[in-house]
């Protein structure tokens, strides 16, 4: 009976142990392959581009010397041109041999030397001239990259029986040639010396035939290191078995008794000592340290009343921190010391009139329901149980509870004091309904915040008046706190909204057109910026008044967030000048953006009062411009100004459309990779000093006195 569950240990040891090392094989083998496949979509992606960036060049005499540039930054090893017969009318010098294998092609035919990427090249008019291929050898030093980069085994095959390029050791050559011939799709198969195979491709979009493979990391002499565990852990449970037969079982059972006597508070309890062995000792060390825990309790109790002296400058101190967790736990720890308790919670109303537990210390297992470690699960209704008819009537309760009549949704305990957390004297509600510490709108005159809750203390004495006193004291400066905590926060809400509109303000747009740059440069995305101005705005107020124009602006507003996706931003930057900013958005993701918005603005007008209180449909157009940074600006600043500029060419040909920004002449240098990799080819969108607008649609608002913009003539 004693070996039976070693012996069952160690096979459970040795076969977990080879399962977690296939599994952190097959793990790093799946790892890898996505790498794989990444590194080579990443060649292929920057090969298309490379073949793009020549197929752009207009002039057909330009293009072998966009091919050398292509060839000479290092985007590409080769560059062909080829015409719509088949022959080739150029190719630089030095480019790898063939077959060139295609990123788009589903599988390689035969041995691949090279990878290529391959654009169709055109005419101004559309017309077909031939292709454009950019390649990239398929070499020794290609297939090292690829096991550099995933840090595993790299062999790249001609056919099932014969490798082309490997960095695997000749010793492990063969075998993990044999075992790649038995892998199917992605399963993953080992070798007799350890190692673990697994083949990646061909696939769409990988055309190499790839097998990857990893050493085992079972460490060496484990079985018998299992074996010499076994039989020491063998000897040792003969051992105990023997030591355990010789003592008897009266001395557990005393000493059980006084541990559970003491786990009800009476620290008088004490366990005989009749011998010097395990048992004796350890009922020695719990008569020391029952002893010692009286000496702790006297102590603490002595120390409580100097904590409660402190409590209210505590509470003060409280009041000037922004902090509500941080304010909530300090008042929570200090409120437990305060009254030597051995457990708490502090809860919260929310808006829909339920109490919401935000901190909590010592539940462990006293927890109704829900997860012990989220404090949130712990929700009690107002008017519910001890802690709800606190917050209901706004008046402290203290006691005990019955072992027959325990809690019901609420931590157990035997002995418990709640006190509310009530608003200050004229504090009326801030934040969302949602928000916790914010109450229901029928809330009574008290406008409880949250109740906070104490349970148990050493000696099983229950709170008495002082704990309720100075708890209900220092509840009154938390309260004070957290009422700071909602001032500060809507403060700060409102310091960056429009409060006509309830869109972002000027102030937050200087600020997220820094931060959406940064993240643009340092990503290597695009950044689309939309300035909008409503036409003829002017005669909206002037027609029908500035509360009609307010209506106007606001739904304006609201039309322009349900048109955008939650991660782009939208602001009211002054009168009727608004900014969009699309992150990760080329110029063809903000035409589409513009045209829709431009459509729900045009489509139907907007319905207002009139002087005499008549419903009125106004109709309402808008004109836009479009930047894209890094295409048309270096900065966040610059990208605003370029749209300005797109929107002052949208409103001086006609309104009620869109113009895009023109790129700025010269592009810098260091910006060539970057606009090579991302902008798109010629689109036909209207650009800004390019011509006429679309037809405009008549009628609609216009602009009125505003920013020195204004003087523009829109």
């Amino acid at each position: 009976m004693v070996l039976g569950p070693v012996l069952l240990g160690a096979f459970f040891v040795g076969s977990t142990l080879s399962a977690v090392d296939r599994g952190r094989a097959t793990e790093r083998l799946g790892l890898a392959a996505a790498g794989v496949r990444t590194s080579v979509d990443a060649l292929c992606q920057q090969l298309r581009a490379a073949a793009d960036a020549v197929a752009l060049v207009a002039d057909p005499a330009a293009r072998p010397r966009a091919a050398d540039q292509v060839v000479g930054r290092g985007l590409a090893a080769a560059v062909q041109i080829v015409d719509t017969a088949g022959r080739t009318s150029y190719a630089t010098i030095g480019g790898p041999a063939g077959p060139w294998q295609d990123c788009a092609a589903d599988a390689a035919t035969g041995p691949v030397r090279a990878l290529a990427a391959r654009v169709r090249l055109r005419d101004p008019a559309g017309a077909d001239l031939g292709t454009v291929a950019a390649a990239q050898p398929v070499d020794p030093a290609f297939v090292a990259r690829l096991a550099a980069v995933t840090g595993v085994g790299v062999t790249l095959l001609d056919d099932p029986g014969r490798t082309t390029h490997t960095t695997e050791d000749r010793e492990v050559r063969a075998a993990v040639l044999a075992a790649a011939r038995e892998a199917d799709g992605d399963r993953v198969t080992d070798t007799a010396d350890g190692r673990y195979v697994r083949r990646v491709g061909p696939s769409p979009g990988q055309p190499l035939p790839l097998v990857l493979s990893v050493p085992g990391e079972r460490p060496p002499g484990l079985y018998a290191a299992l074996v010499g565990a076994v039989v020491l852990a063998a000897l040792l449970a003969v051992l105990a078995a023997w030591r355990l037969a010789r003592v008897t079982t009266r001395p557990l059972v005393e000493l059980a008794g006084a541990v559970d006597r003491v786990a009800h508070g009476d620290l008088t309890a004490r366990v005989p000592v009749r011998s010097r062995d395990e048992i004796g000792r350890l009922a020695a060390a719990f008569n020391r340290m029952t002893r010692e825990t009286g000496s702790y309790v006297a102590a603490l109790t002595s120390s409580r009343d100097q904590l409660r002296s402190h409590l209210t400058v505590l509470g003060d101190t409280l009041a000037s921190t922004h902090d509500l967790q941080r304010i909530l736990r300090v008042i929570l720890h200090s409120a437990i010391a305060a009254t030597g308790a051995r457990a708490g919670a502090v809860l919260l109303l929310d808006g829909d009139g339920v109490l919401v537990g935000q901190c909590v210390e010592g539940l462990d297992g006293r927890w109704p329901t829900g997860d012990p470690a989220d404090p949130a699960t712990l929700r009690v209704p107002v008017g519910a149980g001890v802690l709800g008819t606190v917050a209901a009537t706004g008046e402290p309760l203290r006691g005990r509870w019955e072992p027959a009549d325990p809690p019901t949704g609420e931590p157990s305990c035997e002995t418990y004091v709640a006190v509310p957390f009530a608003a200050p004297r004229g504090a009326e509600p801030r934040g969302g309904p949602d928000r916790p510490g914010h109450p229901p709108a029928d809330d009574d005159a008290h406008c409880a915040l949250g109740v906070l809750a104490l349970y148990d203390r050493p000696g099983a004495d229950e709170f008495d008046d002082g704990d309720l006193v100075t708890l209900r004291t220092f509840a009154g400066h938390a309260a004070v706190a957290v009422e700071n905590v909602r001032v500060h926060e809507e403060a700060q809400r409102l310091s960056l909204t429009d409060p006509l509109t309830g869109l972002w303000n000027y102030r937050y747009l200087r600020e997220s057109i820094r931060r959406e740059v940064e993240r643009a440069n340092r990503f290597g995305r695009m950044l689309s910026v939309l300035a909008l101005d409503l036409d003829r705005f002017k005669d909206v107020n002037d027609t029908w008044g500035h509360a009609a124009g307010d209506a106007v602006l606001v739904e304006f507003a609201r039309r322009v967030r349900g048109e955008i996706r939650e991660v782009d931003l939208a602001f009211r930057q002054g009168g009727e000048e608004f900014v969009v900013l699309l992150p990760e958005t080329d110029a063809r993701g903000a035409t589409i953006v513009a045209e829709r918005l431009g459509s729900v603005v045009r489509d139907q007008p907007v319905r207002v009062e009139g002087h005499t209180g008549e419903p009125i449909a106004v109709p309402v157009t808008v004109s836009i411009g479009i930047a894209v940074y890094p295409d048309h600006a270096a900065g966040g600043q610059q990208v605003l100004d370029a749209a300005d500029d797109a929107l002052y060419a949208a409103k001086a040909a006609g309104r009620d459309g869109y113009r895009l920004a023109r790129a700025p002449d010269p592009v810098p240098t260091q910006e060539i990779p970057v606009v090579a990799a991302a902008v798109s080819p010629p689109d036909g969108l209207p650009r800004a000093g390019a011509g006429d607008a679309a037809p405009v649609a008549q009628g609609g608002a216009s602009s009125g006195p505003h920013p020195p913009r204004q003087s523009r003539g829109r």
